[in-house]
């Protein structure tokens, strides 16, 4: 059997990997141990621009979660999107996986659903969010004077502070000691996003894909490019095709760089992360995305540097 292993996005998933690690070791299946390293995130409110309570909100002020997480031995998923006041969306995800016949549940209905199945209502925002935000928008410190709309860009982003630096997801990927995979990935979104806008962490096949017979894929960066190449799923069937998880990753960022080329968007701003049954790790992302990921093995959280892949001729 292989050894246990956890990988997961960016410097703050190093909790999420000691949180999973500890559930591994407890010999707790590999989705509920990407669950537990999800959750510890999710938990961090230092952690602004990303993950969870005390992220930054969209552009009317509101603070909306979105998440999923999937199954590989069963291929059994759950997702939420568009949750407001629910602090562990992930959890929610599970539930939606097994309490209902559906995947993908959004907005108050999701919230709903959380206070039937016992979720408590909370304030997600704290001081320096709130700050942060209104600093983004001094047009509101001029009370009486009307500003001018922000543009929309082709992503659907305003310009105020939209950029691949604001926004960050926690993808969490976990292979247990009965060599079963499980993956969990949780986000608040791009900052200061249309109301009701959603990116590619909670829906399935792009943000997230796990299948024991493929291999695990996760995705961070902006949701519409990695939407538009079915990210997650697409990794998955290039390892199950026999590529390695670094091979597909790197397929991956060539994929959305192609698709980015294709509308005159340069670069694309995406990262992936791919796990396969026998522990073997991927991770690429496209150019000046300076993507790092933790993975750990044991006793032993390393924090890693990302392949960059730049766009083709």
């Amino acid at each position: 059997m292989p050894e246990p292993i956890t990988i997961a996005t960016w410097p703050f998933g190093r909790s999420a990997v000691q949180a999973a690690m500890k559930a591994l070791a407890k010999g707790e299946p590999a989705l509920d141990a990407a669950l537990a390293g999800a959750q510890a995130v999710e938990d961090d409110t230092s952690i602004r621009n990303s993950v969870g309570f005390g992220s930054l909100p969209d552009r009317l002020g509101r603070l909306t979660l979105d998440a999923c997480l999937m199954d590989g031995r069963t291929l059994a998923c759950g997702a939420v999107a568009c949750v407001e006041h629910i602090r562990h969306v992930a959890a929610l995800a599970k539930r939606v996986m097994e309490k209902t016949p559906h995947v993908l549940l959004v907005g108050e209905a999701a919230k709903w659903f959380a206070l039937q199945q016992g979720f408590p209502l909370e304030v997600p925002y704290t001081a320096e969010s709130i700050k942060e935000w209104l600093d983004a928008h001094p047009d509101l410190k001029k009370k009486g004077e009307k500003q001018p709309e922000k543009p929309i860009a082709a992503d659907g982003a305003s310009d105020i502070n939209v950029n691949e630096f604001n926004h960050d997801t926690v993808t969490v990927l976990s292979l247990d000691a009965k060599g079963h995979l499980g993956g969990v990935c949780t986000t608040s979104g791009l900052a200061y996003k249309l109301p009701g806008r959603v990116g590619d962490s909670p829906i399935i096949g792009a943000g997230l894909y796990v299948d024991d017979e493929a291999g695990a894929a996760g995705a961070t960066g902006v949701g519409e490019e990695i939407i538009r190449i079915g990210g997650s799923l697409f990794i998955a069937e290039q390892m199950r095709g026999g590529k390695s998880p670094q091979e597909a990753c790197e397929l991956a960022c060539k994929r959305a760089n192609a698709a980015a080329g294709r509308r005159g968007v340069h670069p694309a701003r995406v990262a992936f992360l791919a796990l396969d049954r026998k522990g073997n790790v991927g991770a690429a992302a496209t150019e000046k995305t300076n993507f790092q990921y933790a993975v750990g093995r044991g006793e032993k959280v390393e924090l890693l540097k990302a392949k960059e892949i730049g766009p083709t001729a």
